[in-house]
Parts: C-alpha cells; structure tokens; sequence
C-alpha cells in the first residue's frame, strides 16, 4: 500500500488532483465509518486506489454593530478539526493493501463531491451525517448526490453496520439490529428493472459488481398493484396477461445479459407488490442492491425514478444507483427478445 497522502486545501496555496477509482465522503459520524469501511472492500476488490475525503464550510452571520454587513469567523479551528476526521479515517483503513489519498475540502460537500464524481469511479457515503463542521456531509449528499453524479453512487446505511464488523451507539439502530436479529447475508448482488433502458445500465453495472464480488446476480422486477387512470383495468386475467408478457420480455433480457457475462451465475424474479417494498426487503439479506436513477416507463411505471429515493431512504443493506449512460452493449439487446420502455 503506498503511503496515505493528505491534500492540501486550494486556499492554503495547493491543488488537489481530480481524484480517481473510489471517492469516499467521511465527517467522523458512525454513518460515515460504515461507507469508510464499504468503500475500502471495494477498493481492494476492484484493486483501485482509494480517496478519502470531507468537506466544510466556514460560516457567515450578520453583524449586529451600526455598520452592519457580513463577516466570517476564522477557519483555522474548524479546518482543524476536519484534518482530525480525515487522519481518524486514514488510521482506521491503514491496515487493507489498497493505495490511499485524502483532502480537506472548503466547500459545499455535494458540490464537491458532484465535481470529483466526473473523475471518481465510484462515490461512496453514508445515509446521514451528526451535523458539526463538515455541514451535515453525509445527510445532504445521500439524498442530492445519486440523481446528480456522473459516476455510481453507494449508499451504505447504519442498519448494516453489524455486518461489516462495526458498532454504533445509536439507540435507534441498536434496537432494531436486536429486534431483527442475526441475518446471514447472501453473496448476492439484486439489480431492480421495470424495462427500460436505463435499467439495462443498471444490469451491466450490477452484473460487473458481481463478478467482483464472485456473487450471484438476481435481476428482481415488481409489478404494483394498478392504481390511479389504470385502477379501472378488469382483474385478475388482465393482471395474469400482464405478468405473462412481462416475463417473456424479461427471460428475453436474461439471454441478453447471459451473451456479455457468459459465467456469472444469474437468476431472475418477476414479484407481486411495490417495488420499493421487495428492493428493502431484498437489502436485508444480499450484499448490495441497485437501481437506476429513473425510469422511463416500462413495466411497473418509472420503478427507477420515483421510487429510488425511497429505496435510499429506508435500505438495510449498501445501495448502488447508477447513473444514465451510453453502453455499446445495449445495442444488440432487441437480437435476444421482445423490448419494453425503449425510447
């Protein structure tokens, strides 16, 4: 492992380099300790190098004197204390055989975070953050960051933190690990589609994500129930139809992925039932879950975009969305099957 390197801060006279491979946020809250410890796995997997960073911001108030305006206080103390929690951070990992960097950034951390996503391979971060000098880091990010990153994003929430070999004294979270008790995990990666193509660029990413992990692939599709201008549609034949077209197109899908990952051990789903209520249920028990960042129709109606929040939101296992790209593979999919959603 090379030896941990700490950037300097722009403003002090250095330059931080877009940072490459994974890029993990950090403000010394458990939540954070648990995407620390995620993010260093997968940089060992991926045998990529790792960056640590957080970020703070200097705080502004407005003068109550007679001259009035805005002033700033000194950033010294609160720099120093972000130097601290990256340093913590940098200590906990020392030990994995991974290449290390780490930066003290000023600055809004989605905003920093979005820039370093268009060099990052993957950005990781915990579900919330404890407040304090780094601005809520980790609160913010996982709820702006994923619909706006040019690379994957992984959120790992405090509820696994038990299964990567960390404590937290979060009484919350404490007891509901005791009230669900031990779960094995399955190597298992679970990938959500509603048919669309976005959600075939989630099934390359998850299907590679896999074979990293020498994990089974299960592509998992949930039909919900038909509600609002749908609610009309007779039952339950037209909903047996329905399941019987879909899974035509989805055996269809999983010929297509089988001819770009002709040894991954991949298995498909089709569930009765809202698709964020099978992808959490599913989290409790698989290594990662992962989504798109929107649909565009497809099956279930934009299982991508309206309810991926939701899955960040109440997840009890790591969450990947990836984002929406151009993948020559995609092309020769309509060769294998009939296709839904494409646009």
């Amino acid at each position: 492992m090379g030896a941990p390197e700490l950037h300097p801060d722009p403003q002090d006279g250095g330059s931080t380099a877009a940072p490459e491979g994974i890029v993990v946020g950090v403000d010394g809250s458990d939540h954070g300790q648990c995407a620390l410890v995620w993010a260093a796995r997968e940089a060992r997997r991926r045998r990529r190098p790792l960056h640590i960073v957080t970020a703070y911001s200097v705080p502004i108030f407005a003068a109550s004197g007679l001259d009035g305006g805005y002033a700033t206080v000194d950033d010294s103390v609160i720099r120093e204390g972000a130097e601290a929690v990256v340093k913590q951070a940098l200590d906990k990992i020392s030990t994995y055989d991974i290449d290390v960097t780490a930066s003290v950034e000023n600055g809004d951390a989605s905003g920093v975070l979005l820039e370093m996503s268009r060099t990052a391979e993957l950005l990781v971060f915990g579900t919330r953050g404890r407040g304090g000098f780094v601005g809520r880091l980790l609160g913010s990010v996982s709820s702006a960051l994923p619909a706006h990153a040019k690379c994957p994003t992984v959120t790992v929430p405090l509820i696994c933190s038990d299964r990567l070999g960390e404590t937290t004294e979060d009484r919350r979270i404490k007891a509901e690990q005791a009230k669900a008790g031990h779960q094995r995990v399955e190597n298992v990666v679970v990938v959500g589609v509603d048919g669309s193509e976005q959600a075939r660029v989630a099934v390359l990413e998850a299907a590679e994500e896999a074979e990293r992990m020498g994990a089974t692939l299960r592509v998992v599709c949930a039909v919900p129930q038909y509600s609002g201008s749908l609610a009309w549609v007779p039952a339950p034949m037209d909903r047996k139809a329905l399941f019987a077209d879909i899974q035509v197109t989805l055996d269809a899908g999983m010929a297509w992925l089988r001819s770009h990952f002709p040894n991954l051990h991949a298995e498909s789903e089709l569930k009765d039932g809202s698709p964020v209520d099978v992808l959490v249920e599913e989290s409790r028990h698989v290594e990662l879950v992962v989504v798109g960042t929107r649909g565009r129709g497809g099956f279930t109606g934009m299982l991508l975009g309206s309810t991926s929040d939701g899955i960040l939101h109440h997840a009890k296992g790591p969450v990947m969305v990836v984002p929406d790209r151009e993948d020559r593979r995609l092309a020769d999919r309509a060769k294998f099957g009939p296709v839904l959603g494409s646009s």
